[in-house]
């Protein structure tokens, strides 16, 4: 068959399987298939395709029809324009976080914390866009600091960029306790909440890195609690957040000594950074 027969028959199945943006599945499923830039793919869908390769790509839509990530399929995300190893052992970059990116990337840091690294996507796109900016990333599990060891070694930043297993400031070495920028995107979402997610992110994600298994405010309430004693004298902490969060962060930020507070809202109008300093003496 040819590719662009291929590429139909696979877009009227996940259509059937209720896949948003079948199509788009589809051709980023085939062009990972036939190992070819993904646009570049038209270029290939006149031609046969190898029989060993077309059932690479019909075991792909399958576990695509199941609702697995497309990310977890090819096992590559892009995210603040790089392309991060992602698997079911971190979260997956969003579009959304590139916010705090944004937010982070307005003033100058010479040292970052990121808590609850994941993959390293957020540490790592700070330091590759400040170039002479040194960090740390910590998190509780050892399969996502694995990822974010070969996100890290990838972009040559094993210079710049530490990592360390722990539970939020825990991890931290006695050596390095004062930072000029924390950053987090921590589980925000409310145990209660976690059935009505679509089930690429609630079966197939990490589920320590989605809920607290309470209110989904737990790890704001640890960041804002240790933010004073690990930011030096007008140092920022900015946080990811739930659409419905941003009073309840303000008040932990508020509550912890933080001063210039800020909830910033996204391209959709709704609030998805918190941000803060901490007042020089």
């Amino acid at each position: 068959m040819t590719g662009a027969g291929l590429l139909a028959a696979a877009t009227r199945r996940l259509t059937q399987a209720g896949i948003p943006d079948a199509g788009r599945d589809a051709r980023r499923l085939l062009a990972h298939a036939l190992n070819v830039p993904a646009g570049r793919l038209t270029l290939f869908l006149p031609g046969p395709v190898a029989p060993d390769r077309a059932a690479g790509f019909e075991t792909l839509i399958a576990r695509r029809a199941a609702r697995e990530p497309v990310s977890h399929l090819i096992g590559r995300r892009q995210f603040y324009g790089r392309d991060f190893l992602v698997n079911a052992d971190v979260l997956d970059p969003r579009p959304e976080t590139e916010m705090l990116i944004e937010a982070a990337l307005s003033a100058p840091f010479a040292n970052v914390l990121d808590l609850g690294t994941g993959s390293g996507c957020i540490l790592l796109t700070l330091l590759a866009e400040s170039e002479r900016a040194t960090g740390l990333g910590t998190d509780l599990s050892p399969r996502a600091l694995d990822v974010a060891f070969w996100n890290r070694n990838a972009l040559r930043l094993e210079t710049r960029a530490a990592l360390a297993g722990g539970s939020w400031y825990d991890a931290l070495p006695p050596a390095q306790t004062l930072f000029d920028l924390i950053v987090s995107n921590p589980p925000y979402i409310a145990a209660r909440e976690m059935p009505d997610l679509a089930p690429e992110v609630r079966d197939h994600e990490p589920r320590m890195a989605l809920t607290d298994e309470g209110d989904g405010l737990a790890a704001y309430r640890a960041i804002a609690a240790g933010a004073p004693r690990h930011l030096v004298a007008g140092g920022r902490v900015l946080v990811e957040i739930g659409p419905e969060q941003g009073g309840a962060v303000t008040a932990l930020f508020a509550g912890a000594g933080l001063c210039d507070i800020a909830v910033l809202v996204d391209l959709d109008g709704r609030d998805r950074v918190v941000a803060g300093r901490l007042a020089p003496p």
